[in-house]
Order: C-alpha cells, then sequence, then structure tokens
C-alpha cells in the first residue's frame, strides 16, 4: 500500500472540505447571484427591436462580441457627450477602399472626433471616393496576374483601378506645385491643404480631408512615404530637382510636437481606434512622450493619458502583435488612466466593416434624440 493513502482519501489531519495536496476537491457554499449582485443578461428580443439603437442596447445584455458591442456604444456615447473630452479617431486597414469613409466623415462632420491619425494609403483611397470616382466588386475567377495586366489592383474583395489613383495625382500635383518651399511640409499641413483643395473644387462631394478642413480637425499620418501620398510627394520632388527647383523639405517631427501640443492643451482626452497598426501606437505613445520630456528634460508638463477608448479590430491577443493588445496592456506604459482612476474603455473584436457602421449609428441615434447635443458639439469645436 502507498504512503499517505490512508484514512478515507483524506491526508492526515485535514478535516473534510478542507483543500488538500492531491487535488481533492472541497465542500462548497453556493452563493445566490441576487445577493451578490450579479447582473443578469437579458433574451434578444427582436420583438422589441425597433432600431439600431435598440439593438445595441440589448446587445449589451447579452454576450461574447454582442456585448462588447454594446458596451462600447456607451463608452462612445459618453466621449461624444463629454464637452471636454477630445477625440483622436485612428485608422488602419483599408476602410475608405470597403467603403467606410462617410461614417469617419460623419463623425467629423458632428464634432464627435477632433483629430485623425491614419495610414496614408488610406487618405489616399478616401481621395478617390472625395473626388467622385469609385472602387468595385472583384470577380474571382479573374486572376491577379490578368487584374496586373489590366491595371487593377486589388484589396481583398475589391478592386482600385490604377486610373484612379493617376486621377488622384492631379489633385496632388495640384496641391504640391502651389507648395512654398521655404516651408517645410509634414502630413497634417499637407492634409490641411489637400481638404482646403477639395472644398474649392468638389462641390457638394463629400470626403475625409474635406470635412477635416472645415471643421479645422487635423489629419495626421505618421507613416507618410508608405502611402500613394508619399510616392507622390517623391516624385515632385524629382521634377522639382530636374527642373533646378527646390524641393519640398518634409519634417515629421512637426506632425509629432503638434499632436503633442494639440493634446497637452485639453482637459480629457478619448481615442477612437480602428485596427492597430502605425495610427494606433503614434497616437498613444503621447502619454509616454510627455513623460519624457517632464522625466528626462524636467519640462513642467502635465502627465496626461487617455481617459476613454473604443477599440475595434479582430485580431486576438496572443499573436503579441500591437493590433491584438488590449487597452490594459497600454496602462502599464502609461498611455491610458486605468479604471480604478475613471478610465473608461470598450473593446469589439470584430470586423471593422461590421462593427463600426453599428456602433457608430447606434449612438448617433442616441445622439439625434438630445435635441441640444448637437449644438453642445459644435461649441466645443469652436473654443479649440
Amino acid at each position: 500500500m502507498k504512503q499517505g493513502n490512508h484514512s478515507g482519501g483524506h491526508p492526515a489531519g485535514k478535516p473534510h472540505g478542507s483543500s488538500g495536496h492531491a487535488g481533492d476537491g472541497l465542500e462548497r457554499h453556493l452563493h445566490n447571484p441576487i445577493e451578490d449582485r450579479l447582473i443578469p443578461l437579458e433574451p434578444l428580443d427582436l420583438g422589441k427591436v425597433k432600431s439600431i439603437d435598440d439593438l445595441v442596447r440589448a446587445m449589451s445584455k447579452t454576450a461574447f462580441t454582442g456585448r462588447q458591442l454594446g458596451e462600447a456604444a456607451d463608452v462612445l456615447e459618453a466621449m461624444a457627450r463629454d464637452e471636454e473630452c477630445f477625440v483622436v479617431m485612428t485608422l488602419s486597414g483599408a476602410m475608405t477602399v470597403a467603403k467606410q469613409g462617410l461614417i469617419v466623415t460623419e463623425l467629423i462632420d458632428r464634432g464627435i472626433v477632433n483629430a485623425v491619425v491614419s495610414t496614408g494609403a488610406l487618405m489616399a483611397h478616401g481621395l478617390v471616393e472625395a473626388t467622385g470616382r469609385a472602387h468595385f466588386r472583384h470577380n474571382p475567377e479573374v486572376s491577379d496576374e490578368e487584374l496586373y495586366e489590366q491595371g487593377y489592383n486589388r484589396v481583398y474583395d475589391t478592386l482600385e483601378p490604377e486610373q484612379n489613383l493617376d486621377d488622384v495625382e492631379e489633385v496632388m500635383s495640384a496641391v504640391l506645385e502651389g507648395w512654398d518651399h521655404n516651408e517645410a511640409m509634414c502630413s497634417y499641413k499637407l492634409n490641411h491643404a489637400i481638404g482646403a483643395y477639395l472644398e474649392k473644387n468638389t462641390g457638394e462631394q463629400r470626403g475625409i480631408l474635406k470635412s477635416a478642413h472645415q471643421m479645422g480637425v487635423p489629419v495626421f499620418v505618421p507613416a507618410f512615404t508608405d502611402s500613394e501620398m508619399g510616392l507622390d510627394t517623391a516624385l515632385n520632388n524629382r521634377l522639382r530637382e530636374s527642373t533646378g527647383r527646390h524641393k519640398i523639405r518634409f519634417d515629421p517631427f512637426l506632425d509629432l510636437e503638434h499632436f503633442a501640443a494639440t493634446l497637452l492643451r485639453q482637459k480629457r482626452l478619448g481615442i477612437l481606434t480602428i485596427g492597430g497598426g502605425v495610427p494606433r501606437n503614434w497616437s498613444q505613445q503621447f502619454g509616454p512622450f510627455i513623460e519624457l520630456r517632464h522625466r528626462r528634460l524636467g519640462e513642467n508638463v502635465p502627465l496626461k493619458r487617455y481617459h476613454y477608448g473604443v477599440r475595434i479590430c479582430p485580431e486576438p491577443v496572443y499573436w503579441g502583435g500591437l493590433s491584438g493588445s488590449p487597452y490594459s496592456e497600454a496602462i502599464s506604459w502609461g498611455k491610458f488612466v486605468p479604471p480604478s482612476e475613471g478610465g473608461r474603455f470598450g473593446e469589439v473584436l470584430v470586423d471593422a466593416t461590421v462593427g463600426l457602421p453599428i456602433l457608430v449609428a447606434a449612438v448617433l441615434e442616441r445622439l439625434d434624440k438630445d435635441k441640444s447635443h448637437k449644438g453642445k458639439v459644435r461649441k466645443k469645436m469652436a473654443a479649440k
């Protein structure tokens, strides 16, 4: 007989119900969930759903991604209603190719989004839409080799005709040719100039950069050369050089300093994160940048972090990339205010072409019910 297997399976001296070393169970005291004040879930009754907001509110009382979406709507609504909150929207992925550009435009027009940080490609493809051109469905029977020969660039299930990008280059050329070489360029200045051109030349056509210009919303592209817009600028510089003119000087630190100075003036900060990548990290590093200026350089600057955050991205956390990392991880870097200090966050693990339209539609519906809200937002923007 093995040692220690006496006393009816319980270690010597251990009372019944105590945890032992052999993986024994224990006698549990079952709690009452009502006494513990647990929140009960509710069946999603479509018979009671009369609007998108009704659906999202009902989803918040269910589980899994549905609950995530409902909770994120509450956080986005809080950001929009907080007149002292400056909201940064970060964009990555092919959101404009996927025809989500007008959602971003609407958020800008309503004063909910106060700054945009994006990939350059997303803004370049947005110019296609803003100048009245179209993207098209891809026929899977046509090979990528054939698409190349025909001048069609494929983005998953969608086509961007190369001719579109040639047409957009005409806009870029008009803006770049008018640039004074004595003024250093950065992405937010260039995007402001493009927005001004669109406002003057595109009539009633809506677009992200046009609305951003009209509303005074800066649009930053941190990885500027990684885009059609960056390539157009490089080509313009080569043209300038070949014709004996001064090249345009591009200084990305002007973007960083302007972004930091803008956020330092705000009382509270919120971030609406679509995907991940450079736009997300560049925006989130504001907190560490300010801390390093304070700690290493001795600057008298307030240590600011994001109070609100809403993130839509299907990337799982276990790949280890930034796109999938939760906001809670960024708390350890000094980028976000923890919930224990008032931070509010909602994260939805879903394709943004599904999550973003539903989320924004629900929140806009809530705000539209409050007749005074639109005026409050306009006032908030005017004060910036």
